[in-house]
């Protein structure tokens, strides 16, 4: 049996600027029209001042980590990944349009056994500030 083929410490990075229209392709796409999300007048009322990103467009910026490690790992006909699920998703802090988040997916464990690697995903803005924080479990499945 082939073990996974990632190791514990592994990382891979990304970086996106939330943009106003990922937040409205996302509200339209999933049909989250919440005015926390596309009203700058009522939100502007409240103690965020402003439009905050849906949470799960967040978990998508996520999910591109966990492709990216995925595109790490040496090829093997005998490991596909699949993801079984994010764990422990906490949103700590408001995510704006315009922010610049920066996430690190790093291999916190690996279980050879159930062909399973969980990953620690860390998530902040632009002046550093955590924002969200979440677990990933991933899958090697054998051919």
């Amino acid at each position: 049996m082939v073990g996974v083929p990632v190791a514990v410490g592994q990382s891979v990075r990304f970086a996106k600027t939330v943009g106003e229209s990922d937040v409205y392709l996302f509200a339209g796409i999933t049909g989250d029209l919440s005015p926390n999300h596309v009203d700058e007048q009522a939100m502007a009322a409240t103690v965020y001042g402003r439009r905050i990103a849906h949470g799960a467009l967040i978990v998508g910026f996520m999910s591109t980590c966990s492709t990216r490690m995925i595109e790490q790992a040496p090829p093997t006909p005998d490991a596909t990944a699949v993801s079984l699920g994010y764990d422990r998703i906490r949103f700590l802090a408001p995510v704006f349009i315009g922010d610049t988040l920066s996430l690190v997916y790093t291999i916190a464990e690996i279980d050879p056994a159930r062909r399973r690697s969980r990953a620690r995903i860390e998530v902040t803005n632009q002046h550093g500030t955590l924002v969200a924080v979440a677990e990933h479990i991933l899958k090697w499945v054998a051919g």
